[in-house]
């Protein structure tokens, strides 16, 4: 399996954005923060011209629960989505959270994190 899940959609930027934020809070995860890197960057002065966003999303009842069995992986959290535009399509998509959770932590946790994963591809397969 890779380390990245990302699924192409026919929608524009934004639609895919809102589109994504309505189906993680129906899977109980909630946006916590957003950047859009080609907004911040012109803001700084340097020529991007390709949308990237990236929503910072939780579970607070997942994390807790993870946290307490090992608060390192608190490197991870919270999990990143992205929705970028590549050679004119919008792809929406994230790093697969037992890819991470297998780098610091024993089998009790994975499993934990499959559900996470399962949840979340959900959400980016139902936005697109």
């Amino acid at each position: 399996m890779e380390i990245n899940y990302k699924v192409s959609t026919d929608k524009s930027f934004e639609v895919a954005i809102e589109d994504l934020k309505k189906s993680l809070n129906n899977h109980n995860f909630g946006v916590l923060w957003e950047l859009n890197f080609k907004e911040k960057l012109q803001e700084k002065g340097l020529d991007f011209n390709k949308n990237f966003q990236i929503l910072e999303v939780c579970n607070p009842q997942q994390a807790k629960e993870v946290l307490e069995q090992n608060i390192e992986v608190g490197f991870f959290l919270p999990c990143k989505m992205v929705v970028y535009e590549n050679n004119n399509s919008v792809f929406i998509g994230m790093t697969n959270p037992t890819k991470l959770i297998e780098m610091i932590a024993g089998d009790e946790l994975v499993s934990l994190a499959m559900g996470v994963e399962k949840e979340l591809r959900s959400a980016i397969d139902e936005a697109t």
